[in-house]
C-alpha cells in the first residue's frame, strides 16, 4: 500500500490542460494507493464553499469520488485556497488538515506543509499572510458577497504578480534555518513541501532530507510513499498514465 502527495495544481477554468491531466491522475491511481494527500494550492484561487460555479463542482465530486474507490483524501490550505472550509470537506469528503501535519503511516515518517510558512525572507508576503489568516478578517472575508470576494481574489493575485516581478529569487525560496527550526521542533527526518515551484530532493545532513513537489504546468509532480521511503516522482502534462 502507499501514500500520493501533491500540490500547486492552481486548478481553474483557465487552464484545462492541467485540469486533465488532473483527472487522468485520479482515474489512474492505482489500486495499492490507499490515500491522496493535497498539500496546499489544489486552486488557483479559491473564495468560499458557496462558490457555485460549475468548474469548482466538476472538482468537488472528482475527489468525491475517491472515497467510492476507498481512497481518502486529506488537503492542506495553500495560500490560494485558505478558504477552504467545512462545506467543502463535506462534499469531497476530505480531512483538512492542520499548516503543519505528522505523516506516519507505511513505516514513513514526515512533516507536511505547504510551504509558505518556510519562506520568512518575503517579509512583504508573510505579513500579507498574517493578515488574510487572521480570524476575523477571515470570517468578515466568507460573508461578503460572492462577486465581492472575486474581486479580492483577482486584486490579491494581481498584486502578487506585480510584487513578485520585483523580488530577488531567493526572497521567494525557503529560509534555511526555518526548516532546520521546524524540522528540529517536530522531530523528523523528511520534510516534504510545495509552494516555491522548485521540485526537487535535498539532502541537508544529518540524516534529513527535504522534498519539494513542482507546480503542475509543463509536467505534474507527486512524491509517492511506501514501505521503501519517499519518491519524487514527474511525468509531462500530457501523459494519460502517468503510473
Amino acid at each position: 500500500m502507499k501514500s500520493i502527495f501533491i500540490s500547486d495544481l492552481h486548478l481553474g477554468p483557465h487552464d484545462l490542460d492541467v485540469y486533465q491531466a488532473f483527472r487522468n491522475f485520479l482515474h489512474a491511481l492505482p489500486e495499492d494507493v490507499e490515500e491522496l494527500l493535497i498539500l496546499g494550492d489544489l486552486f488557483e484561487a479559491w473564495i468560499g464553499d458557496d462558490d457555485i460555479s460549475d468548474f469548482a463542482a466538476v472538482v468537488k465530486n472528482d475527489l468525491y469520488n475517491l472515497s467510492r474507490r476507498g481512497i481518502s483524501l486529506k488537503v492542506q490550505h495553500g495560500n490560494r485556497d485558505f478558504l477552504l472550509g467545512k462545506r467543502f470537506s463535506r462534499e469531497t469528503a476530505a480531512e483538512i488538515l492542520p499548516d503543519y501535519f505528522l505523516y506516519d503511516r507505511h513505516g514513513q515518517k514526515a512533516l507536511l506543509m505547504h510551504g509558505d510558512l518556510l519562506c520568512t525572507d518575503d517579509v512583504l508576503y508573510q505579513r500579507f499572510r498574517r493578515k488574510v489568516h487572521n480570524p476575523l478578517y477571515n470570517f468578515v472575508v466568507r460573508y461578503l458577497p460572492l462577486s465581492r470576494r472575486q474581486k479580492i481574489a483577482d486584486k490579491w493575485r494581481d498584486q502578487s504578480k506585480d510584487m513578485n516581478k520585483n523580488k530577488p529569487e531567493n526572497i521567494m525560496d525557503v529560509n534555511a534555518s526555518a526548516v532546520t527550526d521546524v524540522m528540529q521542533k517536530y522531530s523528523v527526518e523528511t520534510l516534504i513541501h510545495g509552494h516555491t515551484h522548485r521540485p526537487a530532493v535535498h539532502q541537508l545532513g544529518n540524516d534529513r532530507t527535504r522534498i519539494v513537489l513542482g507546480d503542475w504546468g509543463e509536467k505534474i509532480w507527486w512524491v509517492s510513499a511506501d514501505i521503501n521511503g519517499f519518491a519524487l516522482l514527474s511525468q509531462p502534462v500530457g501523459c494519460k498514465n502517468p503510473f
